[in-house]
């Protein structure tokens, strides 16, 4: 694994925070921005999606992280975003706030690489499973047990997958077995995508290996990591 300098130029990132208050997109924005910037890289947070209608500053950004649950894009916002990234921008968040947002979007779902579809039980506690030993956004990190949502996704079945997770019968007996995809990487034209389905609440940073994955992550999308 290894990070690419980043020189007297930093790399740009686009934080877009708003959507639904439930999944606390502010909260989860200075998580965010702290991050990347002590990674290196120079954070532009957004509160709008105005920020999705400058097509030429979006292809000047590194990454973009959608941190937007629900909500809609008008055409032009989601042609802009998808531009973007097809041109080699890259794209990476977790949860809702890129796992659900733009519900009305098939073109976002299908550069995504899923869409959230349930959460049975709501918070509980359940183990994700680390599949990808040897992607750099993974490589060295073990399983671990985590307190959220175990989202339950339809998912793109060409994406790589890094982690999963295994849904009991204690709430829905008939997906009992189920192997769930929680983390994937997956390219969009020229750009890198990554998700990760965990990070309901910001205190679920507090755990080493999940913060590691998420920081890895948007780093791998950005181009920093190899």
């Amino acid at each position: 694994m290894t990070e690419t300098p980043i020189g007297t130029s930093p790399a740009r990132a686009l934080i877009l925070s708003g959507g639904w208050p439930g999944h606390q997109p502010h909260q989860f924005a200075a998580l965010i921005r702290g991050m990347l910037e002590e990674s290196g890289l120079e954070v532009t947070d957004a509160t709008t999606l105005e920020a999705l209608e400058d097509a030429d500053a979006l292809r000047d950004y590194a990454l973009i992280v959608p941190n937007w649950t629900m909500d809609k894009l008008t055409g032009e916002q989601s042609r802009n975003l998808r531009a973007a990234v097809e041109t080699g921008t890259g794209l990476g968040g977790f949860h809702g706030g890129m796992g659900d947002a733009f519900r009305e979007d098939t073109d976002y779902q299908f550069m995504v690489g899923g869409q959230f579809a349930s959460h049975p039980g709501n918070i509980r506690r359940y183990r994700v499973e680390v599949t990808a030993l040897d992607h750099p956004v993974t490589r060295g990190l073990g399983g671990f047990e985590i307190e959220s949502e175990q989202y339950y996704m339809h998912v793109d079945p060409s994406n790589t997958v890094l982690a999963t997770t295994t849904f009991d019968d204690q709430v829905l007996p008939w997906i009992a077995g189920t192997v769930m995809p929680v983390a994937w990487t997956r390219p969009y034209g020229q750009g890198r995508v990554f998700y990760s389905s965990v990070g309901h609440d910001p205190r679920e940073f507090g755990h080493s290996t999940v913060a590691e994955l998420h920081r890895r992550g948007l780093l791998w999308a950005a181009g920093r990591l190899a």
